[in-house]
Order: C-alpha cells, then structure tokens, then sequence
C-alpha cells in the first residue's frame, strides 16, 4: 500500500473542507483534501446550488405564465409558455460543474492535493482511502473531519421508487403531476414551492401545527398565504404512515385523527438530515459525541488531540457558511494563529416565496433569555421598492435591548430579502444599536429601507408609516 504524509488531511471537501483546506494551503501548510464524490459537497452538488437554479427557473417561468393568463398589470402580454424541465436541469448541471472546476482550481492554486476517494480511520494519525486505482494510507499531524450530512429516511419510506430525497428532486427530466412533500421545513417547501410553479399539485404534509416551525409564525405566515395562492394544499398537524399497497398514495392520518390517502406519482421526504459518518471508521477513535453529532469546542477541537470538526457532522445550524467560517477559523488554528468561534449570528435563510432572513435573537429568544426588548417591524406594504415590484408582502423587524437600544436581532421576510442578510449580520457583528442604524442612509428607493425604518419606528419616529 502506497504511504503519504502531510501535516494537514481534511476529510471531505464540502464547504467546510474545501474553506480549511484552501485556507491552509495559503498559510503554506502541506495539505492534503480526501473526497468521495465531487468537490463542493452537498450544498454545490446536490444542494443549495441547484436547488437556487431550480427555484429561479420556476419563478420565472411562473412570471411568464401569469403573463400569458393575463395576470399582469405590467401591460405586457405574450403567448401561452411550455417548459422542458431537461434543459433546465441540463442548464443547472452547467452551473455546478463550472462551480466543481473552480473549487478544484482554487485547491490546486493554493498547492493542496486532492485525492478521490472513501477515507476510513484505522487512528487518530492514519487514514486508509479507497481509490479507484488502489488503497492509499495517509499519515497526518492533524485532521479535519468535514463529511457533512445526508437526508433522513423515513423507516416505513425508504427512499427508492416513487419515493425521493432532495437529490433525486433536484434530477428531475419530468414535473410530476402530483407531488406529496413529507415535511414542512425549509427544504421542502423550497422545492414544493418551484415544483407548484412549474405546474405540479403539491400536497405538503407537516407534523407540527404549522409550516416553517423553525421560524417565528409571523415570519411564516406570508410564505403561507402564497402557498394558498399557488394552489398547494398544507396540511399540517398530519403525519404520513405508509404507500398504499401498489405505491401510488401516501397514507397519512390527518390533524383530526382521520385516516386518508394523497395521490403522487413522486412522493419527496424532507424531514431533517443526520451526520454522515458511514464507513469512516469513527468507532476506532476516542470521540466525545452529542448524540450523533461530534462534539467541539470553541475552536472546533474534538475530544482527541489533533483532531478536528467542522460543519453539520458537529450539529445545528446546518449552514454552509458555518462549515465554511469554522473551515477558515480551523486553518488558522493549524498555522498557529489565535482564533476561536466568537460569532454573535450566524445568518439563516429559507428561500421560499417570499424569502425569510433572521439572524441573532427572535423577541420570544431574547425574552427568554431575560432581555427587556424594543422591538418593531416595518412592513413593504409602505416601501416604494417593494410595490414597484409588485412584491410588497412581508417585512423587516429589529430586536434591540429597551436599556442601551444594542440590537439583538434581526428578521424580515419579503421577495429578495436574502441578499439583505450581510447588512442584518454585520450590524450584529459589529454591535450597532438602533440609533446607528437610524442614522445610517439607506439609498432609496430600495428594500434595505426597511431596515432603516423598522429602527425609526422602535425608537419612536418611523417617517413613512
């Protein structure tokens, strides 16, 4: 078996693995970066990349149709639009292997080797990775678990057939006719709703007692009203069961304990997703767990020295900037510099219709954790931007201490809202209090006014509502 040595091995190159490898490599650290499937992990593969793509293609498709239904008020007319969902997969494929490219430039520039294939633990010093070619057995100072996660399956819905992970979803050459999404979180709403766009029935079926419960109801409610408009039926409080005997239905038993069945031709699970550690080799190390998840601390050590951990195999939030914030913080940490995990948010976003965007503390958050708040919205009913793109539900609300008005939090839900989420985390990272952002000039007309007018308005003088 052929031996290698380097002072860093990050196993997987995700975008956790690829960040701390890239990084290290600029520091001058000889790296070296294991990776099963593509470079780019999940999130650019079969994840948040594609499912971007997906998403605009099924708005804009929706904008064309609604044009040619003569919803517009725009003036514009056009003919009645077709869509070949192949080419637009095809065209989202593009996407990503342009991306995987650049991510494999960026390892070779920054002098870090990439070797393809599976990585087993037989220590905490030495990895065996199975290469097409032959077994390759790796010695290294320091490693990076950085694996990432999978989809969770449901015991009595195995994915295969009929029924589908997000990957499978995001493959795709026809628009099912009827589509049932188990699970009303981020991911299948997402795809639910670009899947409705492009003219599928959707059913979505969620346990709790309302979508998105991960999110404040206020901030799910407008996603929840266009769901209604689009036509897809929510049914929440319901848990799915079983397949009908020949695979055409889901049974599921309703909030009121009656038993029913929903027909699909695709029946998609997103229930959660768990670390991916099969195969790895994991029970030979003397790992400290929480629960599945392997537990750090503040700099992302592990419980064995010289061994790190990075992004969702260490727990919630599943974020790709997460991963690739400790990825960066992890490398510096090798190269000797002083860093520890000293982030005040951490930006989520869902990226349903409209958009939601929070980072730091909900009021109910901060309440909880013993904070007198001041806290207002502003809504995009009274933006110039947001009516100008016929886009004005939702809105944009801060969470400040009532003693020093130090913001606390930050959320908004609205059309394109997610390209405001560095604005709301520098805001938090830098310690604003409300009269900074008051007095910070919003250029107009924009939706970032929002932001400006939500601090007005907690500080008693909003201008234009």
């Amino acid at each position: 078996m052929n031996e290698i040595t380097c002072k860093l091995l990050v196993i997987g190159a995700g975008p956790g693995g690829y960040t701390c490898a890239i990084r290290a490599g600029q520091l001058g650290i000889d790296t070296i970066i294991v990776e099963s499937e593509k470079p780019g992990g999940t999130c650019l593969n079969v994840g948040c990349i594609p499912s971007k793509a997906l998403i605009h293609a099924a708005g804009e498709y929706e904008t064309v149709t609604g044009v040619a239904e003569g919803k517009s008020a725009l003036g514009i007319f056009c003919a009645k639009p077709s869509l070949d969902l192949g080419k637009t997969i095809a065209w989202k494929d593009g996407i990503v292997r342009r991306l995987n490219g650049g991510v494999a430039g960026l390892l070779k520039k920054a002098g870090v080797r990439l070797i393809a294939g599976h990585a087993r633990f037989l220590d905490g010093k030495s990895i065996e990775v199975e290469t097409q070619s032959a077994p390759q057995m790796i010695h290294a100072e320091t490693v990076v678990i950085a694996t990432g996660s999978e989809p969770v399956a449901l015991p009595f819905l195995p994915f295969g057939g009929r029924v589908i992970s997000s990957t499978e979803a995001l493959a795709l050459t026809e628009i099912p006719k009827k589509l049932v999404v188990v699970g009303g979180g981020y991911i299948g709403l997402e795809l639910g709703t670009a899947f409705a766009k492009m003219g599928a029935s959707i059913a979505v079926v969620e346990a709790a007692p309302r979508i998105l419960p991960q999110y404040d109801s206020d901030l799910s409610e407008p996603v929840a009203r266009h769901l209604n408009a689009l036509g897809v039926t929510v049914l929440t409080g319901a848990k799915a069961k079983a397949l009908v005997a020949d695979g055409t239905a889901l049974e599921i038993e309703a909030a009121d304990s009656r038993q029913t069945t929903l027909d699909a031709d695709r029946i998609l699970v997103t229930v959660g997703r768990r670390p991916l550690t099969s195969g790895l080799g994991l029970e030979t190390l003397d790992l400290d767990m929480n629960e599945p998840f392997i537990r750090i601390n503040d700099q992302c050590r592990t419980s064995m020295r010289g061994v790190f951990a990075i992004g969702d195999i260490t727990g919630e939030p599943m974020l790709a900037h997460r991963a690739m914030a400790q990825g960066e913080m992890v490398a510096e940490i090798v190269a000797g510099r002083r860093r520890a995990w000293d982030r005040v948010s951490i930006p989520a976003i869902c990226f349903t219709d409209p958009e939601i965007v929070t980072v730091g503390l909900t009021p109910s958050e901060a309440s909880g954790r013993g904070f007198e708040v001041k806290t207002d919205l502003f809504p995009f009913r009274a933006n110039g931007r947001a009516l100008t793109l016929e886009r004005e539900d939702g809105f944009i609300r801060t969470v400040a201490r009532a003693d020093n008005h130090l913001l606390l939090g930050i959320q908004g839900v609205g059309a394109g809202i997610a390209e405001l989420s560095a604005a709301f985390s520098l805001a938090l990272e830098m310690g604003a209090r409300l009269e900074d952002v008051a007095m910070t000039i919003h250029a107009h007309p924009t939706q970032s006014e929002g932001f400006h007018e939500a601090a007005l308005k907690s500080l008693g003088h909003a201008i234009h509502i």
